[in-house]
């Protein structure tokens, strides 16, 4: 099966409406290419799963700065004004989510589990409109796994079997949004060749991708 693909493929696949997660903290890590592609398709209504919306020019931003999000989960949207105040306009909805629940959350979105039990945010807003349940004498939040249509990647390396090297804090969410989307698409500085890549440095494995995008569009 040939992974590699341009994108004006990936643009066509794109719709409205879809639940997208991408990687990334702070716009590092983030597939700036294709985030390009869904503002060049003209995609609306976006659900965006990601760590946070990272700034107005850089990374998922120019999503939220171009309107066309309608529901953000993440962990924070400080660095990025325009979502705050898309927010308090009531142009986009924001649930905010704690890093590490954000991260558990999309784990068991992955692993196929009903949730994940945790203590972070009990007698806070977060619990708000959560089941919570008590266990051997403390309480925890019920949080619901998330998973997505598509999950938009950036790697370091790859090679034509999909298999991901990511270079140091890049790698972020990217792995864990690997697993917890129906299609995997993936944007990388480097391509080679199956088995150039030491079986041990596979950070990703090729079995969870399927598309692939080379810096600058097109690769055969």
């Amino acid at each position: 099966m040939n992974k590699i693909t341009s994108l004006e493929e990936v643009s066509s696949f794109l719709k409205d409406g879809m639940t997208i997660m991408a990687g990334g903290f702070m716009g590092v890590g983030t597939p700036q290419e294709l985030i390009s592609a869904i503002l060049k398709a003209d995609v609306k209504n976006i659900t965006l799963i990601a760590n946070d919306t990272a700034f107005v020019e850089t990374g998922v931003g120019p999503l939220i700065t171009n309107k066309r999000v309608k529901k953000v989960i993440a962990s924070h949207i400080g660095t990025n004004p325009e979502t705050g105040r898309q927010m308090i306009a009531g142009e986009v909805e924001v649930e905010l989510v704690p890093q590490g629940t954000l991260a558990e959350r999309v784990r068991a979105g992955g692993a196929g589990l009903g949730g994940v039990l945790t203590p972070t945010g009990v007698g806070t807003v977060a619990e708000e409109g959560k089941e919570k349940l008590m266990v051997d004498g403390r309480e925890y939040l019920l949080e619901k796994p998330l998973r997505a249509e598509v999950a938009l990647l950036k790697a370091y390396k790859a090679d034509k079997a999909g298999n991901l090297v990511y270079h140091r804090s890049a790698r972020n969410f990217n792995p864990l949004m690997a697993l917890a989307a129906d299609t995997v698409i993936v944007q990388v500085e480097q391509l080679v060749e199956i088995g150039e890549i030491d079986p041990d440095e596979v950070m990703t494995p090729g079995i969870l991708i399927d598309k692939i995008i080379v810096n600058g569009g097109y690769v055969s």
